[in-house]
């Protein structure tokens, strides 16, 4: 017959279970100290425990929604790292060049207007006075083509 070893399993899943409350309480208490956004996300990866865990705790679910109160979520700085940021001439040469683009573009459309309206004037000219060819020479039969002599 084999031993009860279950007071060892026992005792492991409650150091375990320990130890994941320790460690969730720990990530609490450095984010609230350093001011982060607490969301059950953000605690559950930090302290690595699931949120379904999280939100089954109550004691630490009631901590997590008070420290949330407590930081409320503000939208991230959208400012990028001064190495990262265009610099003045940078900005003035895109600019510069975008301005440059803007005009051609209005040049081209200028353009293309001009040639859509002959194009439907001519359009409309033909449908009311008939063909050019018919306009310039009055109707004559062709003359015959004689053949080689």
């Amino acid at each position: 017959m084999r031993a009860d070893n279950s007071r060892h399993v026992i005792a492991a899943a409650r150091r375990r279970a320990d130890q994941t409350r320790e460690r969730a309480t720990a990530v609490l208490r450095r984010m609230d100290a350093t001011g982060q956004r607490i969301t059950f996300d953000s605690v559950s990866r930090a302290a690595g425990v699931s949120r379904s865990w999280l939100y089954a705790q109550q004691d630490l679910r009631a901590e997590i929604q008070r420290l949330r109160q407590r930081h409320p979520a503000t939208p991230p700085s959208q400012v990028p790292p001064q190495r990262q940021r265009a610099s003045d001439t940078s900005l003035l040469r895109r600019l510069e060049a975008a301005t440059a683009r803007i005009r051609r573009l209005e040049t081209d459309n200028q353009q293309l207007r001009d040639a859509l309206a002959r194009a439907l004037g001519e359009r409309r000219a033909i449908e009311v006075l008939g063909p050019v060819n018919s306009r310039d020479t009055p109707k004559k039969n062709s003359p015959k083509i004689i053949g080689p002599c």
